[in-house]
């Protein structure tokens, strides 16, 4: 304040500013902070979600209150003020406080107008928000170097009203308050809305006629509500307080006013609080003696007729002392030994703290019984969805079984990576009733999934350790690795041929899976290092913490380096598939083109740029939208029309049965889709890694890779073998690693985390549904990430026991090819739902309702929208790609080839058909 508002420092140095640290509540967003402020009401936590479309505000306010009486208000700055108050400003200019790339224009468009309205006598009240502060502390931080200019910057603005209204002071007709607020604070990485002492350590100070504070220091820390500044205004412009009101008058303002005038507003404040109280509390009737002692202070959480005698005790308490004061004042008696005026303040001050704090808890009191009927509909919703899984599980399994005698029987015991995915959901679910654990729930998140997969590599290990007595047999159609009993060739019901593979082949996949896992775990190590901390610990020393000290080049390389990882990792995926037409190297040209934009980007992006826009950067970043978008599109819609039906000419050895053309279509068939979706997974994959580097912070680009590497080790690894793992377990490994990841690019319960500056990265203008979306996509980028890998995923899992039926039936494909990967996310995710609201209902009463449990509620609504489109994506691909062929099949050009009818005829006799 010293070095960067040095006038401003001077007023409170001279004593001619009274100053506040104004604590906001949560959610610390602009709406709700705004109408604290003028209402003295705490708002609902759904206003976070009207603070990006602003509604009128239909509660008693100081705004309509000063419009009831006459005057004339004008407001220049954020637009939030005219949605919330459209018709009372009598001139009006405002300006989108979204578009957080701007430091420099949002200001301008304010300070433009000081002199013309300096200059104008029809307005009463003027209100100047300025966005500038708030924008640069989102894109750089606290430690930004654009602060320092931009608090001086506010500094002369403040010197310029300060002295205009100097000159209105010198008629005593006129008086003018200059009130400096700020509507929330930020965190040292420049976000805010959750509940940390920065961010609701808010600033009300006070200049003008009247206001004095003669011993100000430095070290003074003057506390006060942001719902107080909105009694104290009223009082001091002689409007009623706000009906909904529960704040406290600032009583150092009031110090110019006569003893009377004091306790006269001190009293209104009282009758005002004494009358929400009434409507909270039937029944409350003031007068009445208790028993309870002045110095015993009010618990929030005793019972209400307690509450009821002790605040009607404090109310009677200050209006007894109130009146012995008056009468003193008209007495010839005088005491030298009581102070009857400070008697009558202090009690009144108690009364009215007290009542202020009951009321603010009594804000989270809701309708029980709504609630309850609620819970048990997602109670029962959830129960059924499970009972789904559950059968699900056992058709899939018994399906594998009857087909693949070498995979176990279903009724074994559980294995212990199985046993450890059920403790997983009982322990996230148990942690949600902890306020701590829920601020530090990427511990949770790194431990837990961490200790699955080294599961995973106990297993890896003895299985290699093992000397397997069994045989590996290998389908040579699909290269499936399959255990047999028999040491010769075999047979299943379908026709298939297996063959002998050598012990070297068996350690080579062993190898495999240990590498894989490997990696896995070693990635996940990395990311939890990258940021520490969720809310708590998050000023520990970390991995993002040191590269942001090496500077701005060290983190390009980073982004850079990313960048030709996922592009090379993407490549490789892609040219994997067996038939590489033109129409897969369209796919890869796209893809190159696409990185070669987000480099673009990232070399001409300047986090510090002064400019309010960088238009070439914008116009990178929409030509990125336009080509990653349409090539995504394009590849699932043309991949299912393009991509051949194997002839049958290509397929291996069969044995001929009566429906031997038609088995072979099905494996053909069945081919073509896990190549298809292989295309369109590897394509979702990749281009959403590109769209993360080009949104995401710049810090989060070596993560992003990681989680990218995480997923397509775990496909490998669960590919190497496809019995060492039952599916749902698998599943719910890379659901795991998904939420993982969410953390490890530095998300956390709190809403201060929430990158706002990506969100506009490609906007010209501010756009609430593009900004939203953007919003979403970089809080959400892991998760999300995991579903679309669930595509993948379909196509290396074993389905030749789906060749054993005799149609193409819509139900054996949804059951053991889709169901899995699409209801499993949905399961848990209702588990935590379902779960935390209950546990939010149980914690309605808890200090930390606001500040810790109703964020975390939020992101879990937020966490659901995330499953829901994931899912519908993996389903709306595997059900659009199994028609599109179920299309072509029926086309008689693509059915068995004439060629080998008659080969199945004449080699009738020896029932064995040959290339």
């Amino acid at each position: 304040m010293m070095e960067a508002m040095p006038y401003t420092h001077s007023l409170l140095s001279s004593g001619k500013a009274a100053a506040y640290h104004a604590k906001a509540a949560p959610p610390t967003v602009t709406m709700p902070r705004l109408k604290a402020m003028v209402s003295g009401a705490i708002g609902g936590f759904l206003d976070v979600a009207f603070n990006f479309n602003t509604q009128a505000m239909l509660e008693d306010n100081l705004l309509e209150q000063f419009y009831r009486i006459g005057w004339k208000l004008v407001i220049h700055g954020d637009e939030t003020w005219i949605k919330l108050f459209p018709r009372l400003f009598h001139r009006q200019d405002g300006v989108s406080s979204f578009y957080v790339k701007d430091t420099v224009e949002v200001d301008f468009n304010v300070s433009r107008h000081l002199e013309a309205e300096f200059a104008s006598t029809d307005w009463n009240f003027l209100i100047l928000h300025y966005l500038g502060l708030d924008h640069v502390g989102h894109i750089g931080g606290r430690q930004s170097i654009l602060m320092a200019p931009k608090l001086k910057e506010m500094d002369d603005v403040i010197k310029r009203i300060h002295m205009n209204s100097i000159l209105d002071q010198e008629n005593s007709d006129s008086h003018t308050l200059l009130v400096v607020v700020s509507d929330h604070g930020m965190t040292d990485g420049g976000n805010h809305g959750g509940s940390s002492y920065e961010e609701t350590d808010s600033l009300a100070l006070f200049i003008g006629h009247g206001v004095e504070e003669s011993n100000y220091s430095p070290y003074d820390h003057n506390e006060a509500f942001q719902v107080d500044i909105a009694p104290t205004l009223a009082l001091l412009f002689g409007v009623p307080i706000p009906k909904n009101n529960i704040g406290v008058l600032l009583t150092k303002l009031f110090d110019s006013l006569t003893d009377d005038q004091r306790l006269r507003s001190l009293e209104l404040n009282s009758w005002q609080l004494l009358r929400l109280l009434k409507a909270h509390l039937p029944g409350l009737h003031c007068g009445e003696s208790s028993c309870y002692s002045c110095e015993k202070g009010l618990e929030t959480n005793v019972p209400t007729s307690e509450a009821k005698q002790r605040l009607c005790y404090l109310f009677s308490k200050a209006i007894s002392a109130h009146n012995s004061w008056q009468f003193r004042q008209h007495s010839d008696f005088i005491s030298a030994d009581i102070n009857y005026f400070q008697v009558a303040a202090e009690s009144y001050n108690d009364f009215l703290r007290n009542a202020s704090e009951w009321l603010s808890h009594r804000a989270t009191d809701k309708p029980v019984n709504v609630l309850m009927s609620a819970i048990i509909m997602m109670l029962v919703s959830s129960v059924l969805l499970m009972g789904i899984v559950f059968c699900l599980f056992r058709r899939v399994h018994f399906a594998q079984v009857g087909c693949c005698s070498q995979l176990e029987d279903p009724y074994k015991i559980l294995h212990l990576d199985e046993v450890f995915v059920f403790i997983v959901i009982f322990l996230h679910v148990l942690s949600l009733g902890a306020s701590s654990l829920v601020e530090e729930e990427q511990y949770t998140w790194h431990f837990l999934t961490s200790t699955l997969y080294l599961i995973f590599l106990s297993r890896t290990i003895e299985s290699l350790l093992k000397r397997p007595n069994s045989v590996t047999l290998q389908n040579k159609d699909d290269k499936t690795v399959l255990p047999h009993s028999s040491p010769t060739d075999a047979r299943n019901n379908s026709g298939h041929k297996f063959t002998k593979f050598r012990p070297s082949k068996i350690n080579n996949h062993g190898t495999c899976r240990l590498f894989s896992v490997v990696v896995v775990l070693i990635c996940g190590r990395l990311l939890r290092g990258w940021h520490q901390g969720g809310v708590n610990w998050i000023y520990l020393p970390d991995i993002s913490k040191l590269l942001v000290h090496a500077g701005t080049s060290t983190i390009k390389v980073c982004q850079i380096l990313s960048l030709f990882a996922i592009i090379i990792l993407g490549s490789h995926a892609i040219f994997k598939l067996k038939s590489t037409t033109n129409f897969v190297y369209g796919v890869w040209s796209s893809l190159l083109l696409s990185a070669f934009l987000v480099m673009l980007h990232t070399m001409e992006n300047h986090i510090y740029d002064l400019e309010p826009m960088n238009l070439s950067t914008t116009s990178i970043a929409q030509v990125f939208y336009v080509v990653a978008s349409t090539s995504a599109v394009l590849t699932f819609l043309a991949s299912p029309w393009i991509f051949p039906v194997y002839s049958m000419e290509k397929q291996m050895v069969y044995q001929v049965r009566s429906n031997s053309c038609s088995t072979k279509q099905r494996d053909s068939f069945l081919l073509s889709i896990r190549e298809t979706t292989y295309l369109i997974g590897t394509t979702y994959t990749a281009f959403w890694c590109l769209l993360q580097l080009l949104i995401q912070q710049p810090i989060n680009a070596i993560p992003i890779l990681l989680i990218y590497l995480q997923i397509l080790f775990s496909i490998i690894y669960f590919s190497a073998d496809r019995s060492f793992h039952r599916q749902w377990v698998e599943v719910a490994a890379i659901y795991f690693l998904g939420l993982a990841g969410h953390f490890g690019l530095g998300n956390t319960n709190s809403l201060a985390t929430i990158d706002v500056a990506g969100a506009f990265i490609g906007i010209s203008s501010h756009s609430a549904v593009l900004s939203g979306i953007l919003m979403f996509v970089i809080t959400y980028a892991s998760p999300s990430l995991s579903y679309l890998s669930m595509v993948m995923y379909i196509d290396m899992k074993d389905i030749t026991f789906i060749s054993s039926t005799h149609e193409y039936e819509w139900s054996i494909f949804l059951e053991k090819m889709i169901a899995l990967p699409c209801l499993l996310p949905l399961l848990f995710n209702s588990l935590v739902l379902t779960s935390f609201t209950i546990i939010l209902l149980l914690m309605r009463n808890h200090l930390f309702v606001w500040s810790v449990f109703s964020p975390k509620y939020l992101y879990v609504c937020a966490a659901t929208v995330c499953v829901y489109i994931g899912v519908f994506i993996v389903a709306a691909t595997g059900l659009y790609t199994y028609s599109v062929f179920c299309f072509r099949t029926r086309n008689p050009q693509e059915k068995c080839p004439q060629v080998l009818r008659d080969n199945v005829i004449s080699h009738s006799q020896t029932n064995v058909i040959s290339q």
